[in-house]
């Protein structure tokens, strides 16, 4: 089979390689798609902190499986999947209480170990969620980006009901915000500094979609929900300027949650997050009850993947997907990686 290797940031190479047998406990995934993120094109530039060369990368997947282990049970072949690519300890005092997307020895498929960006992938089948019949391989691939969106909104609880800002309207915030929809919120109002990306927010179905560069953030809170503001601002953009947007002109003792790995060291007025005693939460990754609950509100038509996916790429022009995106970062939302065309 054919296995993608970064062998040093800009240079994919593509290695023949026997497809890997499995054990007990594993399963073989056909790989059919991978979805391209911005930690990616971070490797691809050299400048995740987390990464080391060579890396085969890959940790969006979908993917059919081909076989299966003898200890495995309630999965068969020919089942639609996508894998989870965290793998954590299992011992340290987050695994033990059920958050192993906090594990002490985090690893990342595609980051700091193998990733799936291969034609067939050997996985524990623990990692291994199945997907719709119906669902397609492309929506299959944007599952896991939609899981970080669904675990980034539940850290605030029952959105149900709640009005609801999001700044940042790249892949992750339109996907906040149709989560956030999705699971009950009032109203959704997100904001950017690209009319094209908001008009795709407005595409997805978000109530109010605002252009910071010609509205203050601030006016643009009262005017879409009144005096009372928002509830919650999830910061989808992660720098000063938005952060600083958001504890500035946020209702006092409301919530603000960072879901962006943020730019560089922040610089920000934590007096006035102090003063104004605003909870300020953060939110890592994903569980597997994120994905069960992304992958319902895909079936529940309340999340919309289709739209997102701006271009797809041959497995072997991998190299020229990173280009692509490098070339229309303004036009581009997600990349698509078709292993088997």
């Amino acid at each position: 089979m054919l296995k993608q290797v970064m062998t040093k940031p800009g240079e994919i190479i593509f290695v023949e390689t026997p497809v890997p047998e499995i054990g007990e406990k594993e399963v073989l995934v056909k790989i059919m798609r991978i979805g391209v993120c911005g930690s990616d094109i971070h490797v691809y530039h050299g400048k995740h902190p987390f990464t080391s060369y060579p890396v085969t990368q890959g940790h969006e997947v979908s993917g059919e499986i081909v076989k299966i282990g003898g200890s495995v049970e309630n999965l068969r072949e020919g089942q639609k999947v996508t894998i989870e690519p965290q793998v954590y300890c299992g011992k340290c005092h987050p695994c033990r209480h059920g958050k192993y997307n906090l594990c002490e020895e985090l690893k990342v498929m595609g980051f700091q170990t193998t990733g799936t960006a291969s034609e067939y992938f050997a996985v524990d089948a623990s990692k291994v969620t199945l997907l719709p019949e119906d669902m397609s391989y492309d929506e299959g691939a944007m599952i896991e980006p939609l899981a970080v969106a669904v675990h980034g909104v539940k850290q605030v609880g029952n959105v149900s009901g709640m009005n609801i800002a999001v700044i940042g309207a790249g892949p992750i915030g339109n996907l906040v915000a149709q989560t956030a929809k999705g699971m009950g919120a009032a109203r959704v109002m997100i904001t950017d500094v690209s009319d094209w990306r908001l008009e795709k927010a407005k595409e997805c179905g978000i109530d109010v979609c605002v252009n910071t560069r010609n509205k203050n953030f601030g006016e643009a809170l009262v005017e879409t929900f009144g005096p009372d503001k928002a509830d919650v601002i999830y910061d989808c953009a992660g720098n000063n300027t938005t952060m600083g947007q958001a504890i500035q002109y946020a209702r006092k003792g409301s919530v603000i949650v960072l879901v962006a790995v943020f730019a560089g060291m922040a610089t920000v007025d934590l007096a006035v997050a102090n003063d104004h005693e605003l909870d300020i939460k953060s939110t890592m990754m994903y569980r597997h009850e994120d994905y069960v609950d992304g992958i319902r509100l895909v079936q529940e038509k309340k999340v919309h993947l289709k739209p997102l996916i701006s271009r797809k790429f041959p497995f072997k022009e991998y190299l020229e997907a990173y280009r692509y995106i490098d070339e229309n970062r303004e036009t581009t939302m997600k990349v698509i990686i078709d292993v088997q065309e």
